[in-house]
């Protein structure tokens, strides 16, 4: 894998192609709804011309989106035969009309945070990356994760909405949970920042030892009492924050001890 062209130079598109220029790697060109996007020296390529030549055709664009992506390149694929999407949900059927033009199509869907071009592409080296695709493709995209130093794993069409699902809780859970602690740590007059090394040892300690032995606190003791006034004490900040405390609270104990908060 030595060449590749982006469609979408977002947040997935554009980390992509700057891990990749750091790879070393050929990026022939982008294509985008707004050129300005483009980084300064890529070729901004056009919706209305054949595709140039390049190992790899990268489609980075919202999920809804990737089908119309699709059917609009089929008729101009030129000499590519080889496209991917890089949505964690979406099946490979949806690039339906690129199978049709003759091309091998698959996934590939980094397994990380992508908030912007340049700290995305940081972020990617380390990162896991889930592929879908048959051979020859698949050995193609298992050598591009090589060359940006990412850890391929396979993922098929069946098991996509339980590893994006996997995926979300493995972020946006935490982030809620530390939002609720921000807010309770600001009423407490605490600086949020002295959660800081709690959270990053605990989050060490789940994957080191497991879930199960990393949960902490009155509620791994069952200590009821201290719960039901750190209930309270969320509820005085407001009925909302209470109401999200107590919740979480109530997954925990459903899972450990498969009680409700109520029993």
């Amino acid at each position: 894998m030595k060449s590749l062209i982006v469609v979408g130079p977002g947040r997935a598109g554009g980390s992509l192609l700057l891990a990749a220029q750091a790879a070393t790697l050929d990026v022939v060109g982008v294509l985008a709804r707004r050129p300005e996007a483009v980084p300064a020296g890529i070729a901004v390529l056009s919706w209305d011309a054949d595709l140039p030549a390049a190992d790899l055709l990268a489609i980075a664009v919202r999920d809804g989106a990737i089908g119309e992506v699709a059917r609009l390149l089929a008729p101009r694929v030129g000499a590519l035969r080889s496209a991917v999407h890089m949505s964690g949900a979406m099946p490979l059927d949806v690039l339906g009309p690129l199978v049709e033009a003759g091309l091998h199509v698959g996934s590939f869907h980094p397994l990380q945070t992508l908030p912007d071009p340049r700290s995305g592409a940081a972020a990617l080296r380390g990162s896991w990356v889930a592929v879908d695709a048959e051979e020859p493709l698949h050995s193609k995209l298992v050598d591009l994760a090589g060359r940006l130093g990412m850890k391929p794993f396979d993922l098929s069409d069946r098991h996509r909405s339980a590893y994006h699902a996997s995926a979300s809780a493995a972020s946006n859970f935490i982030v809620e949970s530390l939002a609720v602690a921000a807010e309770l740590a600001e009423s407490a007059g605490i600086p949020f920042e002295a959660m800081r090394p709690l959270a990053e040892q605990v989050v060490r300690n789940v994957f080191e030892l497991g879930p199960e032995a990393a949960l902490t606190g009155p509620v791994a003791r069952g200590d009821w009492d201290t719960v039901s006034a750190q209930i309270k004490a969320a509820t005085d900040v407001s009925d909302e924050l209470g109401e999200q405390f107590r919740l979480l609270t109530q997954s925990i104990i459903h899972r450990r001890y498969g009680l409700s908060s109520d029993d």
